[in-house]
C-alpha cells in the first residue's frame, strides 16, 4: 500500500509556523535540565586542590624524616603501669626486692607455652606457692620475639609479658598477689616479674 505524499506548505503556512515557533516556551518538567546549556568550565566552582581525593594506589606513604620506622604505640605496657602503682608491701622489703637483694623462693618459666597453657600453669603455681606459705616468687615470661610485621595491624611483641600482669590482677590470683613488679636484671630484668604474695588467712 503506497503512502500519499503530503502537499508542500505554502509560503503563508511557513510564515505562520515560524511566528508560532518563536512564541513557544519549554515546559517546566523534571526533564527541563536536559535542555539547559552546558555550564562553561571557566565558571564552574573549582574544588580546592587540598580537598580533592587522590585515587588509592595501594602503596603506603611514610613521612619523610630520619628513615626509621615509627614504633607501634598500641598502648602503654602493663609492666610500666605496674612500676607506677603505689607500693602496698613493706617499704624496706620493697626496696630490697626491686634492687634484686631478695632471693625468690620459687620460680616458674612460661617460655614455650601457649597463652592457654601459660595461664593454667601460672594459676596453679601462684595458688600452690601461697598455700605453702611462700612470699616472693619469680614469674619468667621472656621479653618476646620481634615478629615480622607483614600486615596492616601491628602485632604486640611478647604476648606473655603483656598478659601475665593482667592475669595476676584477675580472679583467682588477685586475692593472692600483694605486689607485682618487673624483676631486677640479676633475676631476668624486663623478661620476668617479682610476685609478692599475701599470707594465707
Amino acid at each position: 500500500m503506497s503512502r500519499k505524499k503530503r502537499p508542500a506548505l505554502s509560503p503563508e503556512d511557513r510564515d505562520l509556523w515560524a511566528r508560532v515557533a518563536r512564541t513557544a516556551r519549554p515546559l517546566k518538567t523534571d526533564l527541563a535540565h536536559l535542555f539547559d546549556p552546558e555550564p562553561d568550565e571557566s565558571e564552574a566552582p573549582q574544588t580546592p586542590p587540598s580537598r580533592r581525593r587522590q585515587p588509592f594506589t595501594g602503596k603506603v606513604v611514610r613521612p619523610v624524616g630520619s628513615g626509621a620506622a615509627p614504633a607501634d604505640n598500641l598502648m602503654r605496657p602493663l609492666s610500666e603501669a605496674s612500676a607506677d602503682a603505689p607500693v602496698v608491701m613493706d617499704k624496706r622489703r620493697f626496696q630490697r626486692m626491686t634492687r634484686g637483694k631478695l632471693q625468690p623462693e620459687a620460680r616458674i618459666d612460661l617460655h614455650g607455652m601457649t597463652l592457654a597453657q601459660a595461664h593454667g600453669a601460672l594459676n596453679g603455681f601462684i595458688l600452690r606457692a601461697q598455700a605453702e606459705g611462700l612470699r616472693l616468687v619469680l614469674v619468667i615470661t621472656g621479653k618476646g620475639r620481634q615478629a615480622v610485621d607483614d600486615g596492616p595491624i601491628p602485632r604486640r611483641r611478647g604476648a606473655l609479658k603483656h598478659d601475665v600482669p593482667q592475669w595476676l590482677r584477675m580472679a583467682p590470683l588477685s586475692g593472692a598477689v600483694l605486689e607485682l613488679r618487673e624483676a631486677h636484671a640479676r633475676h631476668g630484668g624486663s623478661g620476668a616479674y617479682y610476685v609478692y604474695l599475701r599470707r594465707m588467712r
